[in-house]
């Protein structure tokens, strides 16, 4: 494949903030036909499109879906990049777009958004060779500037120790942001509108997204419970079966509405499960094996559970499990450029870590999240990290980049056992 020129000017959105993404999804133009930028509505996916395309079409317009539907081919034409955005909503377009980067033999033709995944999986065509794929999650604290970035990943997961004093940054901070989530379009909206916001999100999901994207019949109640019962159970490693009880249904139809609503959160890119770590041990422990539950923003579980940054903060045991929840997205997102996935790791034994990020290569960091800079708290972390460390496999030993815990406030520093501390306003790519 060779590479099309154009003069046109990107379409790039005035005041638009970088994002972490942005480099793959460039990157990913110059060696396939097109790339599709997927995630959950409202996560910028057209922001960041527009920042690389020179025309575009925009496919939840209703006229451009007629003019779709009558000439396919015109909505294909113009400046390239040429974006395609929410193109799940003309699904034919994926077999069309795969033949056109095959016609055109070159690269960067095309950039398709689209915040759910079609229900009859028209993209088993998979594109292999012509369509590269981009996640796009809503915003770190990195990328939306409550961050200072100092503690790069990348760095980190290459040996090198940093340290920095706190950021300045306090509980109630935290707590907001926890609250307020990652969303790009409510960046510069006072703190209780940020709430309502996402509020409206989780009424919109379940009105519109849900019911197309399970293939059910839809009961919005029923909904809005198993999305309640995912917050409560937030980072833990809740059954399906404790989900259907608390949905309210203990038989055999209520476990597959409960399975079928499910796929749909994860069609419409909202729930992101985390996996347990597979990895070969020198013990004699038993890997367990079950995901942690999560949404793709920690905001959605806090707005289910009515939870303000006061009520957070007056219960310990929610902030900590709603605080995991945002170092897994940001670890997610800080790694993703990397080929990196966020595992986490429990045996028999009773030893438990929060997070393990494992790159391609096998680079792997193990962490430990705690709402504490306290020495004493910092220390039992440690000790669990130790633990995994001497637990692991020699193989897998080589490969160990860092241990680290992830505090919400304090300073950066590496301990005299070579842990890692640093707090999340410190972390970035």
């Amino acid at each position: 494949m060779g590479h099309e020129e154009s003069n046109s000017q990107t379409l790039t959105m005035p005041g638009y903030l970088p994002r972490v993404a942005d480099r793959e999804i460039e990157t990913a133009l110059r060696r396939r036909g097109a790339v599709l930028v997927e995630g959950c509505r409202t996560s910028g996916k057209t922001w960041a499109a527009r920042n690389v395309a020179r025309s575009e079409a925009r496919l939840d317009d209703e006229a451009t879906l007629l003019m779709a539907e009558a000439d396919p081919a015109a909505v294909l034409r113009g400046a390239t990049p040429r974006l395609l955005d929410e193109w799940q909503n003309t699904p034919w377009l994926w077999n069309r777009v795969r033949r056109e980067c095959d016609d055109r033999a070159r690269f960067g033709q095309f950039v398709l958004t689209g915040s759910a995944v079609p229900h009859d999986d028209i993209t088993r065509h998979t594109g292999v060779g012509r369509i590269a794929r981009v996640l796009m999650r809503p915003m770190s604290l990195y990328e939306s500037g409550h961050s200072t970035g100092a503690m790069s990943l990348r760095r980190l997961l290459e040996g090198e120790a940093t340290s920095s004093l706190p950021p300045g940054v306090g509980l109630r901070d935290v707590a907001s942001a926890i609250c307020t989530g990652g969303w790009p379009g409510s960046l510069e909206l006072e703190e209780a509108d940020a709430r309502s916001s996402v509020a409206d999100y989780v009424s919109e999901v379940v009105r519109v997204d849900i019911p197309s994207a399970s293939g059910v019949r839809h009961r919005p109640v029923a909904v809005r419970r198993l999305m309640r019962s995912l917050a409560r159970h937030v980072a833990t490693e809740a059954r399906t079966s404790t989900l259907v009880s608390d949905v309210g249904g203990k038989s055999v139809s209520g476990r597959s509405t409960v399975n079928a609503y499910l796929e749909a959160l994860e069609r419409v890119f909202l729930v992101e499960n985390q996996p347990a770590w597979s990895v070969g041990l020198r013990s004699r422990a038993t890997l367990r094996r079950a995901p942690k539950r999560h949404f793709v923003d920690p905001s959605l579980a806090a707005s289910m559970l009515r939870a303000s940054p006061e009520r957070i903060l007056a219960d310990p045991s929610t902030f900590g499990l709603l605080f995991e929840s945002l170092v897994v997205r940001d670890l997610r997102i800080y790694s993703q450029p990397d080929r990196g996935e966020v595992f986490h790791y429990r045996d028999d034994t009773g030893l438990e870590v929060d997070a393990v990020i494992e790159r391609d290569d096998g680079r792997w960091i193990a962490v430990e999240v705690k709402l504490s800079p306290a020495p004493d708290v910092v220390d039992e972390a440690a000790k669990s990290l130790l633990r995994l460390r001497d637990k692991v496999a020699g193989n897998r030993v080589e490969d160990l980049a860092v241990l680290m815990v992830v505090t919400s406030t304090g300073p950066a520093y590496r301990r005299s056992d070579s842990v890692q501390v640093a707090p999340i306003t410190a972390l970035g790519p």
